[in-house]
């Protein structure tokens, strides 16, 4: 293997960085629209957004923990 060939361990480091910080700068851009002087939302409407992105957190986050073979049974 080649000095400069990229481990599949860098490759993730160096992917995740970039993504994760992506996530956490539109995360703090959806805080924006909590400004009541800019923008009308109702209660509904907040936990409406919310829900959906702990939905989809939860499920990328279960293919990080979930087991190879992918049924969750063992015996």
């Amino acid at each position: 293997m080649s000095q400069n060939k990229e481990t599949k361990s860098d490759k993730f480091k160096r992917i995740a960085t970039l993504r994760v910080n992506n996530i956490l700068r539109r995360i703090k851009s959806l805080g924006n629209l909590s400004n009541k002087s800019q923008y009308d939302y109702t209660e509904a409407e907040v936990r409406k957004m919310f829900s959906a992105v702990d939905r989809e957190l939860r499920m990328v986050k279960d293919r990080f923990t979930s087991s190879k073979n992918g049924d969750g049974f063992s015996l």
